[in-house]
């Protein structure tokens, strides 16, 4: 909560009853606490001492104890005073916080999309790339790209969701952007025109972040654990691209986050290794939006640039 947002208190209606809690009273308190004084709440409030005294006044009849007490020329909390604002900040920054975040612009920014994905190395290696096409056709939208792991809620402020495993608790319209193939790729120096036997000797590296692949490679093979050759361990696949662009070794990933490094013959897939892992990539265009019939003409531009890439894969 910043002292701006409390600068148009109402100064009527300051009386309560026992039953109920007075709410901007208790607002005006915790500014006094965080300045310190009646007279430097007021400035920050932009209002009267006066005022800011009657608030006081009122939580103070309210709890039936004093809040401030004077000390010669100076005033400061009492030990209640402190207690009570200590318990009652942070709750209060909470909440002014979210219905800020929440709060429906009315004048919304009609050139910009937030598009927030759990994909990170599918932002960096696929989406980030052609957004400039996007925002050329669609005469200058400016795509801001949020990368998060946490389940979205509905206070988190995006237009559009890219996920693979997060679902989202508020009305939207979704797309299926592809069905996850997964694929076996490492430098052409090292595989190209060997197939799986390769795998016993170039270890394989694993993502931390997708603890799934490889199992769900291995099972789909019809091989183990024993039949491979264990590597390094990287948190996303973004960190590992570039030991499996560069070194001796292996990487069972997402065939669309690797598709332009084998197109550009920096990588080359296996022969025989490809294989779906059973999971879908969708997009979710956010009712709540600002902008929803941009948020839906980019989910149906990111479906048609999946489907080329999946085409230039098969090709």
């Amino acid at each position: 909560m910043t002292v701006p947002e409390m600068q148009t208190l109402p100064e009527h209606n300051m009386a309560t009853d026992s039953d109920e809690v007075p709410l901007n009273a208790i607002r005006v308190f915790v500014i006094i606490a965080r300045e310190g004084s009646v007279t430097r709440a007021a400035h920050a409030l932009g209002t009267t001492q006066s005022s800011v005294s009657r608030y006081l006044a009122v939580l103070q009849d309210y709890l039936g104890a004093d809040l401030v007490e004077r000390r010669g020329r100076r005033s400061a909390l009492t030990e209640f005073g402190r207690l009570f604002a200590n318990t009652v900040a942070e709750p209060l920054d909470t909440v002014c916080f979210t219905a800020k975040r929440m709060r429906r612009r009315t004048r919304p920014d009609a050139n910009r999309l937030a598009v927030r994905t759990s994909f990170s190395t599918f932002a960096y290696s696929f989406l980030i790339p052609n957004l400039q096409a996007f925002s050329a056709e669609m005469g200058g939208v400016i795509v801001d790209v949020i990368s998060s792991l946490s389940p979205p809620l509905s206070s988190d402020d995006y237009d559009i969701l890219i996920t693979r495993d997060l679902s989202v608790i508020e009305p939207a319209d979704d797309w299926v952007l592809y069905n996850e193939q997964l694929v076996c790729v490492g430098s052409p120096n090292h595989v190209s025109g060997k197939g799986l036997s390769v795998l016993r000797s170039v270890p394989i590296l694993t993502i931390t972040s997708r603890p799934d692949i490889l199992p769900t490679w291995l099972r789909a093979m019809n091989l183990s654990s024993k039949d491979i050759k264990p590597g390094a361990r990287y948190d996303h696949n973004y960190l590992v691209l570039p030991a499996v662009m560069t070194g001796k070794c292996l990487l069972v990933a997402p065939e669309i986050v690797v598709s332009d490094l084998v197109r550009g013959r920096v990588l080359d897939v296996i022969p025989g290794s490809r294989t779906p892992s059973g999971m879908q990539c969708r997009a979710y265009a956010l009712d709540r939006s600002n902008n929803p019939e941009i948020a839906r003409a980019f989910c149906r531009w990111l479906v048609r640039l999946c489907k080329k890439a999946a085409l230039a894969e098969a090709a």
